[in-house]
């Protein structure tokens, strides 16, 4: 990985900023992502509030992805996370360590889409004390790509 371990990065969040392990370990596979559980989280702006997601070395075809604090660009979002999901996410008997915090994943415009996305629906849970994260997938109505801007 390019980012060591036992760095932090800055992440933005409606109660302040917080540190977050640059390596974070998922406690299960992305969708369509087999085999890497491992990402270094790496900040693309100094506000916190966007970065890149990449697989650790070693696979055939490493992988980069975009997240996003979801309250820079949808600020009324504010999922109900249930203590059962959120403990079952975070692979703990309770409700996880205090400031598990909320990313999304960004869908960059392309070919098939003129404007970035996020997907609301499944946001990546994190724990910032253990580098734990997981996507789950919400029992809400939200999109899986809201636009964004």
């Amino acid at each position: 990985m390019s980012v060591g371990v036992g760095t932090t990065v800055r992440v933005a969040t409606p109660s302040g900023d917080r540190d977050v392990p640059s390596v974070l370990h998922l406690a299960a596979e992305l969708p369509g992502l087999p085999g890497r559980t491992e990402y270094a989280l790496e900040p693309i702006e100094d506000s916190g509030t966007l970065f890149s997601l990449r697989s650790a070395p070693g696979g055939a075809h490493p992988v980069r992805l975009f997240v996003a604090a979801p309250h820079a660009f949808f600020p009324d979002y504010a999922p109900r996370i249930g203590q059962d999901l959120l403990a079952d996410a975070m692979r703990t008997d309770g409700a996880g360590s205090p400031g598990t915090l909320l990313l999304v994943v960004v869908h960059p415009a392309g070919d098939d889409r003129d404007q970035h996305t996020a997907n609301l629906l499944a946001p990546l849970l994190v724990d910032p004390a253990r580098g734990l994260a997981q996507q789950v997938v919400l029992d809400e109505d939200l999109p899986l790509r809201a636009p964004i801007g």
